[in-house]
């Protein structure tokens, strides 16, 4: 009875493996579409928190940029190059940041075509590379925003390897890598016009951050 019942046993529990190898084929435990529909929602903020810093930039470049002027119509060169100078670093800053915006905006749409096209290995290779970018870039500025990226990425790479073991598909890296590269530059360059747009230029004659430098060594 006891060869029996063992018998008995293990063909029961090669059923169960047997079964729940297929309920896991057809049903994953932890589907990826939520956590990409999450990954682009932590985006959305980060997004956002961008934006309220870049539009304090703008209000803080308007106000310097007032001082300047003053400063350089009283003769008072002293100032005026100190003014040039916080305006020439608050510029570099406003342009990292809007750089950055411009990136996230990319990456955030790759991300949900991903979603809802099922090519994930593919798409999320370069939007890491760009999250890597941005983040080094950020690091200065806003701390908060890099762990907050660094936690995205890291979700990110997750969410691409465990898509790649399921599917076989590798990635190619010089592809991830161009797409990465010409991410940026377009960021960049649309960053550049809007940084244009939205900051006056000075005023023939007027010191700028770089000739307040030399003028002082």
């Amino acid at each position: 009875m006891s060869e029996h019942f063992a018998k008995k046993w293990d063909q029961k529990s090669d059923d169960n493996s047997f079964i729940n190898s297929i309920n896991q084929t057809i049903k994953p435990q932890q589907p990826l579409k939520p956590r990409l529909d999450m990954a682009t929602r932590k985006l959305d903020v980060q997004i956002s928190r961008l934006d309220q810093t870049s539009e304090r930039f703008i209000q803080k470049d308007r106000a310097l940029f007032t001082k300047l002027v003053d400063a350089y119509q009283q003769h008072d060169m002293a100032h005026a190059n100190i003014y040039a100078t916080e305006l020439a670093e608050m510029r570099k800053m406003s342009k990292i940041i809007m750089n950055a915006r411009l990136a996230l905006d990319q990456i955030n749409l790759r991300i949900k075509t991903a979603s809802e096209l099922g090519d994930v290995v593919a798409m999320l290779g370069p939007c890491i590379g760009v999250l890597r970018s941005v983040n080094s870039g950020l690091g200065g500025i806003l701390p908060a925003a890099e762990n907050e990226l660094g936690e995205i990425g890291n979700m990110l790479s997750g969410l691409m390897l465990e898509a790649g073991t399921n599917s076989g598909m590798s990635l190619n890296f010089n592809t991830v890598n161009e797409d990465a590269a010409k991410i940026l530059s377009e960021a960049a360059v649309v960053a550049e016009q809007k940084i244009g747009a939205s900051f006056p230029d000075l005023p023939p004659g007027m010191p700028t951050g770089t000739t307040a430098n030399k003028t002082e060594t």
